[in-house]
């Protein structure tokens, strides 16, 4: 184990920990703190609660709204661009869904697609959806599925051996990039 230079509290780093396992991303800071104080997410989702705040989209980087459905980036991305299409109506699975929910989520997932592709250019993208929490839905009360752009060999060593990943791009410079991209009705 490397020496600690300076590992004392008043440096910011707690015993046992080497600078390198610190990594400082302040700008995250406005995100994740801006908006928790002003949600009420005791009775419902963290996409619920967003709704009904009333905020301006560009606070909560709402990127489009339909009539049944609504497209927002990912808080906690696994690249830039992560979008999340999601019925208004907190419903956790598929089959819960009405038949016009259904036919506006997956027309807007294509517009979402489109949008990531030409505001993005990646090399590929991935469309998935996690039904439940043993499947892997982190708000799993409020079905949502995921828009990630991805690139040849983007996954690094910060995700294999921090669990860490790394973002070149705020998320409202990101929501800015997409709104510029979606495809027109």
């Amino acid at each position: 184990m490397p020496k600690l230079l300076n590992n004392s509290p008043a440096h910011g780093a707690e015993p046992g920990v080497t600078p390198l396992e610190l990594l400082w991303n302040g700008w995250r800071t406005t995100y994740v703190t801006g908006l928790s104080g002003r949600l009420d997410t005791t009775t419902s989702s963290v996409f619920t609660a967003i709704l009904q705040s009333d905020l301006p989209d560009d606070q909560t980087h709402i990127v489009y709204r339909g009539v049944h459905c609504f497209v927002i980036l990912n808080a906690f991305p696994y690249s830039v661009g992560h979008l999340l299409v999601l019925p208004y109506r907190e419903v956790a699975d598929l089959e819960m869904l009405s038949a016009e929910e259904t036919g506006e989520l997956w027309a807007t997932v294509t517009m979402a697609v489109r949008a990531v592709k030409r505001a993005f250019n990646p090399g590929g993208v991935n469309v998935g959806i996690n039904l439940g929490q043993p499947a892997g839905g982190s708000v799993s009360e409020h079905l949502h599925v995921h828009i990630v752009p991805r690139w040849t060999g983007d996954a690094n060593f910060m995700t294999a051996t921090a669990n860490t990943r790394t973002l070149p791009e705020a998320l409202p410079d990101t929501a800015v990039k997409l709104r510029a991209a979606w495809p027109q009705a």
